[in-house]
């Protein structure tokens, strides 16, 4: 995943700065990771990343590779002229390998003299670790857009071939596998997680989108934090839901016309085949002004692939892990 962008955001107002900025609370200990997005004035979503805490003053961004650029001009359009902050783009300095799965905790303990049990190692937290046979430094963080335990390795780019061939070699034993972007997406899409570009944009509301959880109204003002609160005084107009083809054998990709009790009222917005699920998986919005969770339920819903019709089941909640145990392993 060398192809995420990273971002350092230092300097004496860097806390300030990313709390007006970011939605979630980044007021956290160094260690921690933080998932959020940053908001439009409309409550839209113009970034979707985590963001570590280094030190005191000191955070590390991470972002889709598609839009580093986008997000570099966002918070740098954000900088207030009396703000100390220095935001530097490092994408280049560093490699990413993401090591997941039910067994990685046993893989990289054998190249790793790091304690990466629950306790000293918990979800959601970043640590300098040696690695390899050399023993290389590295950042591991225990973050995940897969849905398994797991590491996100962040090494330096010079160090990238001789930690993957490390973490290669320990991985035998195990049936460590290579795997790709589409891999990912098939995991990522099971598991519900957004896609920003297909599934959540600079349109679409943080809250509809289903993100809420990482909205924190009561930390003080941020940027869409009077959106926010009005749209829940109001409630929502749109829901994202999740759906799973019932027939195995068509695939859903995106675009595909979602139809609710014999009515197209939206499109999918991201596709692929979910193989623990054991179909197409996708995901999209549906109108939902005045009706409740159990109303948008409660319909029948198929997707149009084709020109033919196929019935979906939908669910509010991710259809893999719903509570998210795996990760927590």
């Amino acid at each position: 995943m060398t192809s995420f962008g990273k971002i350092r955001i230092e300097g004496r107002d860097a806390l300030s700065f990313l709390q007006r900025v970011c939605a979630n609370q980044m007021d956290v200990e160094p260690g921690k990771i933080v998932y959020t997005q940053m908001l439009n004035h409309r409550g839209g979503i113009e970034s979707d990343l985590t963001v570590t805490r280094l030190a005191e003053n000191a955070f590390f961004a991470v972002v889709p590779g598609a839009t580093l650029q986008r997000d570099l001009a966002w918070l740098r359009k954000q900088l207030n002229s009396e703000e100390f902050v220095v935001i530097t783009d490092i994408t280049a300095a560093e490699s990413v390998l993401v090591l997941m799965g039910p067994k990685s905790r046993d893989v990289i303990t054998r190249i790793s003299p790091n304690d990466f049990s629950n306790a000293a190692f918990p979800f959601g937290t970043a640590r300098e670790i040696e690695i390899g046979m050399g023993l290389a430094r590295a950042r591991a963080h225990r973050v995940t857009y897969v849905g398994e335990l797991g590491w996100e390795l962040y090494v330096s780019s010079d160090q990238t071939a001789h930690v993957f061939e490390a973490i290669e070699e320990a991985g035998a034993a195990s049936g460590l596998k290579l795997c790709g972007l589409h891999t990912l997406d098939s995991c990522r899409i099971e598991k519900a997680f957004r896609h920003f570009g297909h599934d959540i944009t600079d349109e679409d509301h943080v809250l509809e989108a289903g993100l809420g959880f990482a909205v924190k109204t009561n930390k003080g003002d941020f940027i869409g934090r009077d959106a926010v609160l009005r749209t829940r005084e109001e409630g929502l107009k749109r829901r994202m839901l999740q759906f799973r083809l019932k027939d195995p054998k068509p695939l859903v990709y995106h675009n595909e016309a979602l139809v609710r009790d014999g009515k197209i009222v939206s499109i999918i917005t991201s596709g692929n085949y979910g193989h623990h699920l054991g179909g197409a998986i996708g995901l999209g919005y549906v109108p939902c002004e005045g009706e409740s969770e159990a109303d948008v339920l409660a319909s029948n819903y198929e997707i149009e692939i084709a020109g033919e019709r196929f019935a979906a089941e939908a669910s509010l909640k991710p259809m893999y892990d719903p509570k998210s145990e795996r990760t927590k392993m």
